[in-house]
């Protein structure tokens, strides 16, 4: 029993790390976007996101 709890910990860390990289290389494209076309309006926003998720 152990061992099945282990290894589903590890799949849901796994998963979960697997999210924060998506979320965060999506922001980060997001924001090569927003500064490309000069949007610093949305820059900021996408950099307060960036805070809230501590994905810097």
């Amino acid at each position: 029993m152990f061992a099945v709890n282990k290894n589903r910990r590890k799949k849901v860390t796994k998963a979960a790390a697997a999210h924060r990289d998506s979320l965060k290389k999506s922001l980060e494209h997001r924001l090569e976007l927003a500064r490309a076309n000069g949007n610093e309006t949305l820059v900021r926003k996408l950099e307060a996101e960036a805070d809230y998720l501590r994905l810097d």
